[in-house]
């Protein structure tokens, strides 16, 4: 009998146990659909520093967190996948993989190889383990960005960034307010406004409404999965 190399626990066979297969199956299939998400952390293009209200050209200044710009940068996500494709392609004694154009058609692809791999990676690679940590981490890095864990402080998204910029147009990057917060700054901009107590009770409310909806969704899917009644028979 084998030992996973993911989580350490007995297999029968291979070197994935099942849970861990499935589970890296499953973080393949959603890589796609983490990359699209993470644009929204991303600055609008066109963008300027304003201060006091007034705009002037600047070189863009660094988000907050790096974390988008390097998961969806040529070395980010799509390096990480398609190294893995490469040395799966490899070690099969397969040819070279075709890149697509475009770096999300990319991760796409690269993603859906390893998937439809799954069952040799499971019991005939090695390497099994490194790529499984691997996926996992790039998804823990993503949902790191797009998903608070706590929704207490997770941002609340208040709408566009109004700022002036060069050319007289609005800055346009998603203003969002940070429980606990002062103040509302935009990342891309650097423009700012004083947090006062009605709208820091605008957006409690809207935080509160948001729990509200979150929890009526959940118990509605739970009564949508509970098996339905069957009146006894005498």
């Amino acid at each position: 009998m084998n030992t996973c190399l993911m989580c350490e626990r007995d297999t029968v066979a291979g070197y994935l146990c099942g849970g861990c297969r499935r589970a890296t199956a499953a973080r393949l299939d959603r890589m796609p659909k983490l990359w699209s998400a993470l644009a929204a952390f991303l600055p609008p293009g066109g963008r300027a520093t304003t201060q006091y209200g007034r705009a002037r050209a600047a070189e863009a200044p660094l988000p907050v967190a790096e974390e988008p710009l390097s998961l969806r940068g040529p070395g980010g996500m799509v390096g990480t996948l398609e190294s893995w494709r490469a040395a799966l392609h490899a070690d099969r004694g397969w040819d070279e993989p075709v890149v697509c154009v475009g770096i999300g058609e990319r991760v796409t692809a690269a993603a859906s190889a390893l998937l439809m791999s799954m069952e040799w990676v499971a019991t005939e690679w090695p390497a099994a383990g490194d790529m499984a940590r691997a996926v996992k981490e790039l998804e823990r890095a993503a949902m790191s960005v797009v998903d608070a864990p706590d929704p207490a402080k997770r941002p609340v998204r208040l709408g566009p960034c109004p700022a002036l910029v060069e050319g007289g147009q609005p800055c346009g990057a998603v203003l969002r307010y940070f429980p606990g917060d002062a103040d509302v700054r935009c990342r891309w901009c650097r423009s700012s406004w004083p947090v006062t107590l009605e709208a820091l009770a605008r957006v409690k409310g809207w935080m509160d409404e948001d729990a509200k909806e979150a929890t009526e969704e959940s118990s509605e899917d739970a009564a949508s999965a509970a098996p339905e009644a069957h009146p006894s028979h005498a």
